[in-house]
């Protein structure tokens, strides 16, 4: 299975840390964000990276370059304008294969998800990891039943870890969309699956939510 690592936003929320840095290269420890899924990939079996890249994107591939340095064959898919999640998945089908499966990872969020879990799965539309809603969004995404199926909701938050059909993408006609145009639409129809992760996670999206998630490192929370 190949993975798609998000990594094309402006992050302007951040401020001052990204007017010159993109957020995937601000660190936690002595590691970039996007450097922990690189690791975490690779010892989950994932060799195969796709990156896309818009907003100070050559600095995140002069930083990657083609994987070697990190065990993994890295490609690139350069957006000339933004394309929100959902377009910038749709742009690099071509990359991670129109007919497979592929992890769909936000390189702004951190945790100690283990991502063996998802690599032999062949989901319906999607497969996606949910964690308890986070302080920042306390109306939450979807909820979880008994049998597994991910349906609408306000329990749980999609965490941006998902195993993404490509028919899933392909169900919208737009270049530029958000997932959650597609992931709610097939929520409501029942065709989506999904788990809850327990463990560490966080969504590192303002400067706060940075400072307290290297906190947590240094307490040895996360890894």
């Amino acid at each position: 299975m190949k993975a798609l690592l998000l990594a094309a936003g402006r992050g302007e929320r951040m401020g001052a840390l990204t007017h010159n840095c993109p957020k995937p290269l601000l660190s936690i420890g002595k590691e970039r964000l996007i450097e922990r899924h690189l690791r975490r990939l690779k010892a989950a079996g994932v060799d195969e990276v796709v990156v896309n890249l818009h907003y100070l994107g050559s600095q995140i591939k002069a930083q990657l370059g083609d994987g070697r340095s990190y065990g993994v064959r890295i490609v690139y898919s350069e957006e000339s304008s933004l394309l929100d999640t959902g377009g910038g998945a749709r742009a690099a089908l071509s990359l991670l294969g129109n007919d497979a499966p592929f992890l769909m990872i936000s390189s702004d969020v951190v945790t100690d998800f283990d991502f063996r879990a998802l690599t032999q799965l062949t989901p319906d539309l999607a497969h996606l990891v949910l964690v308890q809603n986070p302080a920042h969004h306390p109306s939450g995404d979807f909820s979880l039943n008994a049998k597994g199926a991910v349906l609408p909701g306000s329990a749980l938050t999609y965490s941006g870890i998902g195993v993404i059909a490509p028919a899933l993408i392909q169900s919208s006609t737009k270049a530029c969309f958000a997932m959650r145009e597609v992931l709610f639409p097939a929520a409501e129809q029942g065709r989506l699956t999904g788990c809850v992760h327990d463990g560490y996670w966080s969504d590192v999206g303002t400067p706060d939510r940075l400072q307290n998630t290297q906190a947590d490192f240094e307490a040895g929370l996360c890894r």
